[in-house]
């Protein structure tokens, strides 16, 4: 509390850190990919994720063309989105060990508790983090991932968990475990909730932002009020009040469904 004002001025004056996926999707062509790793860098990012998963050879390759933009003084998280089960996770990611990968995200099912923490105990010796929670639905899942040590990167979603209350119960328990809140977001929306979130947890929480980085997708923004900004790679803190979500009424009208404009003229 006696250096809370210190870190809202902080928060000012530099922005919250963030991470961008934008470079990282698969089917994208190397051209593309090598594209959008140097735009990510003029942007002032300094961590890069990428999907993994569908198959070992493109991810090595894909991986490999990142490291060659970004060098390895910056970070790159891989993100397998639940698609391996546990012992095909470890093995996959000793594959993708060279690359020195900052964490493996969804390695397996969302809610195998166990299974994260083998991955998690088996990644370890090669200083790999596990990420997860952006399906986790309640502060009783996460306290027992934190308890088995099954993660090392607590990735809270805005609209998975119920509400406000329940994101500042898991923040909490993430703040005595020791253990980075570093929230997942993107589609619509979810930029704008999880920035508030993140600060504070910087401001009234953790008290820190060290090894933790919010996520950032590019798209869509144009739709909110008060859309959230990115300047040099970092979310600048929101001056207005409110959660940043309200929609322009011109984009309710034309999305709405079935009667909105852009479903007459793309049924």
């Amino acid at each position: 509390e006696s250096t809370k004002a210190e870190r809202i001025k902080q928060l000012e004056e530099q922005g919250y850190p963030a991470y961008t996926t934008s470079a990282g999707w698969l089917g994208y062509s190397d051209d593309k990919i090598r594209r959008l790793c140097r735009e990510a860098l003029q942007e002032g990012f300094t961590h890069l994720k990428i999907k993994v998963g569908r198959d070992l050879q493109d991810d090595i390759r894909r991986i490999k063309i990142i490291r060659e933009e970004i060098g390895y003084e910056r970070r790159v998280m891989v993100d397998a989105n639940q698609v391996w089960d546990v012992d095909q996770a470890i093995e996959w990611m000793k594959h993708l060990v060279e690359f020195q990968p900052y964490w493996i995200e969804e390695p397996t099912s969302p809610d195998d508790i166990l299974g994260h923490a083998k991955i998690s105990q088996a990644l370890r010796s090669y200083n790999i983090g596990v990420a997860t929670g952006e399906h986790g639905m309640n502060r009783t899942l996460f306290k027992q991932m934190l308890q088995a040590n099954a993660l090392q990167f607590c990735q809270i979603d805005s609209c998975r968990l119920g509400g406000v209350n329940e994101v500042l119960a898991v923040l909490l328990l993430a703040a005595k475990f020791g253990v980075p809140v570093c929230p997942h977001a993107g589609g619509v929306g979810l930029c704008e909730l999880v920035q508030h979130l993140s600060m504070i947890d910087f401001i009234v929480v953790s008290g820190t932002w060290e090894n933790r980085i919010t996520e950032f997708v590019d798209h869509l923004h144009e739709h909110f009020v008060d859309p959230c900004r990115i300047e040099n790679g970092r979310y600048v803190a929101p001056s207005k009040a409110g959660y940043s979500t309200e929609m322009k009424e011109e984009s309710r009208k034309e999305y709405s469904f079935p009667n909105g404009s852009m479903w007459k003229t793309n049924p």
